[in-house]
């Protein structure tokens, strides 16, 4: 069980122990970012009825069909149709009707003709005007058609699709006001340590604030979950039992942080353990060699490393995929690029690294500078930072312009580069 495994294997040995969770309908709204578990279809044609795409004059085609520059054709404007208004009289062949745009298109009409090209000739371009065209127009020009987007009953959105904030507003056009979607985890985070202090304190001699609960509670949020944070751990193994035991009950995930390694004091290995099925304890990079994981009453429990680096890592490669497979989402790996590294980097360790970094573009495609500082015990380089910059396994130094592979943590996991 103290097999050093690789990255890979530990995140696909995650993933192949969660599913999606239950669905749940939630108000279109509130969808947004979430995955459809279910066929979403309109309820109407979309677009209902055939309208104009732009402000202008409907008419017949043909009755301008012969219209140039030298040899202008003028009609008469018989109507005006605002957007909300249907006109339903007859066009002759020398008539036109002022529409705008989303009004419907009359029936006795096939095109319209935008309002910028049509010039003018007696009043003032509404009803009882002259106005002329000077070129002809094709068959259904700025016409937006019933049922252009969608039919009634057609499925716009897919199972497994992720509805964005246009997806959303497509919805409502289609009368769909809920939407079934899957039940997004309800994390339990717990920090063990007995040094560690609520960040309202201000430390003792010995002790430090608790920073590992807010940054796993906001990772746990960013992947979508609903992260609550449990009181303080001390470092007994009674202690941290019954702390994990409490949260397994009403949680689909748990995430401790400290404990992780193989000290006196380190027990979240010896906990899943006992209390359920231990999966894995090491993993082959750095940060986060020490990663803990299994499952306590079918609650997976996944143990970080106290150091904040080791634990932002580690949740970021191997706890966030989870957590996006449970609710439905089919892409797990952020987006890797590959930029030339702006600086030397030696490697002492033969674990695969990851470098906090900064990713830019310039005229010759990606450079990436890791920051100066890697230590395991810095959050305030992560907040620096948009990448991680990959060291492969062994011992192979890099020099500045060799390129290495990046991974993006600030845009979606379903953006391809």
């Amino acid at each position: 069980m103290n097999e050093m495994i690789s990255p890979e294997d530990a995140r696909e040995l995650v993933l192949s122990l969660v599913h999606p969770l239950d669905k749940e309908t939630v108000p279109v709204l509130d969808a947004v970012g979430r995955v459809a578990a279910e066929p979403l279809a309109s309820d109407i044609d979309i677009a209902p009825f055939a309208h104009a795409a732009m402000d202008g004059f409907a008419l017949h085609g043909a009755s301008i069909a012969h219209a140039a520059p030298d040899a202008p054709v003028q009609l008469r404007v018989i109507a005006e149709e605002p957007a909300g208004s249907v006109y339903e009289g007859p066009i002759a062949a020398d008539e036109c009707v002022r529409i705008m745009t989303g009004a419907p298109l009359p029936a006795d009409a096939d095109a319209v003709v935008k309002y910028e090209i049509v010039d003018v000739v007696e009043g003032d371009g509404k009803v009882g005007s002259t106005v002329a065209f000077t070129a002809p127009t094709k068959d259904r020009s700025n016409v937006r058609e019933a049922g252009e987007e969608a039919k009634a009953g057609e499925v716009v959105v897919r199972p497994g699709e992720v509805i964005s904030s246009a997806g959303v507003g497509f919805l409502a056009s289609c009368g769909v006001m809920e939407v079934p979607t899957y039940r997004r985890p309800r994390v339990a985070i717990i920090a063990t340590g007995s040094e560690l202090v609520p960040p309202t304190e201000v430390p003792t001699p010995g002790k430090i604030r608790n920073s590992n609960s807010y940054a796993m509670a906001a990772l746990a949020r960013e992947a979508g979950g609903i992260a609550d944070i449990f009181p303080i751990v001390k470092d007994t193994f009674d202690d941290l039992a019954a702390a994990v035991r409490a949260a397994v009950a009403d949680h689909d995930f748990v995430v401790t942080t400290g404990g992780a390694a193989n000290g006196d004091f380190d027990f979240i290995k010896g906990v899943i353990g006992q209390l359920g099925d231990l999966r894995m304890t090491t993993v082959n990079m750095r940060p986060g060699k020490a990663q803990a994981f299994g499952l306590v009453e079918g609650v997976p429990v996944f143990g970080l490393p106290g150091n904040p680096a080791a634990a932002y890592v580690g949740f970021q490669t191997l706890i966030r995929p989870a957590l996006r497979k449970m609710q439905g989402y089919t892409h797990f790996d952020h987006t890797k690029v590959r930029a030339r590294l702006t600086r030397d980097m030696k490697k002492k360790d033969a674990r695969r690294i990851y470098l906090r970094s900064t990713l830019e573009k310039d005229a010759e495609g990606y450079r990436v500078t890791p920051a100066k500082n890697q230590s395991s015990g810095l959050f305030g380089v992560i907040q620096r930072s948009n990448c991680l910059a990959i060291m492969p396994e062994g011992l192979d130094a890099k020099k500045a312009g060799d390129e290495v592979d990046c991974l993006l943590l600030d845009i979606p996991e379903e953006l391809i580069l």
